[in-house]
């Protein structure tokens, strides 16, 4: 079947392109020990930006694509964030992105593979038709059951649902290595037994909370533990100006406490994280994607004895000094996907916010167009919104509500 659609390819001038294409239906397993299954006619309805798709964007321009590509394909469609519609089924869907011959995708071993729908080995859903694995195609609550356009706002909304899922991977993660941690601690501390201790552990591991990076899985993050830990102190640190909207509205809606960097040396700004914190952070979220997050945590010495450095950023290199990691008893957790389980609980949670604020969109043509400047001069540059989505499809779209 023929589609149009934004592709990557492996090309130093269009690394990602728009037009019509071949879709491809292979069969695939959603989890090892299942059947594989070939996937079901789907439209695309409305699409968000990533930052992986940027990242892929680049690997394209650099063309090393080639192990991204599905199978015999020399191209990649992009997108991994929206909604679709199911014409078999007569609803709306949010499409988990990964699965394969594994028993837990967010957790595969070497004997194991993965695809990953938009990312990996598996097109996405920047297209006008697509072809999903039918038990990935994820159900929106039961009171949107029969809607035939979904409200503008809800679908901004759900956007989000793929970032929201790590999210609460990532908190859960943390939980299991903090409460493993600083169990014993709190057990030398209170004199209490191991039940009582985790207990105390799963919610001081989260007392002084760093976030470096204002983007998307760094204010989910931060919504998860806040959310987890009433009485966590979080901090987000980035280059934005003080009174940005995204810094307005983690404050506002996370209580959380903010820090610009702008201006500053490294040295500055590990002392206004320790101000802003009164002390050392006990976990360190790394989402900015650069290496100045890690040397703030262990060089400068932002992050405290038997603290959780999480590293979130794909990218940048992780460095530290053995001795003092070694004395203080740290630990780097890095682990970045989510569960079907994860991301049925981010829908529920969204469908519920207003994190619609914080979505802004970027006109279908205006993209399709010149897809290449639109990732480059609008959807990624310094003064972008936090997300950026396009509605594909306006036929299944209530831009009223």
């Amino acid at each position: 079947m023929k589609t149009s659609a934004t592709y990557f390819v492996n090309d130093e001038n269009k690394p990602i392109r728009y037009g019509e294409i071949n879709l491809i239906n292979p069969a695939r397993k959603r989890l090892r020990n299942e059947p594989p299954k070939a996937g079901v006619e789907v439209l695309p309805v409305f699409c968000g930006f990533c930052g992986t798709d940027l990242e892929l964007m680049k690997m394209g321009r650099n063309c090393s694509l080639d192990a991204k590509f599905p199978a015999g394909q020399p191209r990649l469609i992009n997108g991994h964030e929206g909604v679709v519609w199911v014409p078999s089924e007569n609803r709306f869907a949010i499409v988990l992105i990964r699965g394969g011959d594994c028993c837990d995708p967010t957790r595969f071993t070497e004997d194991e593979s993965y695809f990953e729908y938009g990312c990996d080995g598996a097109d996405g859903i920047f297209c006008d038709k697509g072809y999903f694995h039918p038990d990935m195609l994820l159900h929106l609550p039961k009171k949107y059951d029969g809607i035939e356009k979904l409200p503008l706002s809800l679908a901004k909304k759900l956007v989000f649902s793929d970032p929201y899922a790590c999210a609460i991977f990532q908190h859960e993660r943390m939980c299991d290595i903090g409460v493993a941690q600083n169990f014993r601690v709190e057990t030398a501390k209170h004199g209490c037994n191991t039940e009582t201790a985790k207990k105390l552990a799963y919610d001081s591991t989260f007392d002084r909370v760093v976030i470096f990076g204002l983007g998307t899985t760094g204010l989910f993050i931060g919504d998860q533990i806040r959310r987890n830990h009433k009485n966590a102190k979080i901090l987000f640190v980035a280059r934005s100006r003080e009174n940005c909207d995204k810094a307005d509205f983690v404050k506002a809606n996370l209580k959380a406490d903010y820090l610009s960097t702008a201006g500053m040396n490294e040295n500055e700004i590990a002392q206004g994280i320790l101000k802003k914190l009164s002390g050392t952070a006990t976990v360190f979220v790394g989402t900015s994607g650069t290496e100045l997050e890690s040397r703030i945590a262990f060089e400068y010495g932002a992050l405290g004895c038997n603290g959780i450095y999480d590293s979130f950023s794909l990218g940048p290199k992780v460095t530290y000094n053995t001795m003092p990691f070694g004395f203080k008893n740290q630990v780097i957790l890095a682990s970045i996907n989510f569960t079907q389980k994860h991301m049925e609980e981010a829908i529920q949670i969204l469908c519920e916010s207003n994190f619609d604020e914080l979505v802004e969109l970027i006109d279908k043509n205006e993209f399709t167009s010149a897809p290449v400047s639109a990732y480059e001069n609008k959807i990624y540059t310094a003064g972008a919104p936090l997300k950026t989505a396009v509605i594909w499809n306006k036929n299944y779209i209530d831009e009223a509500k």
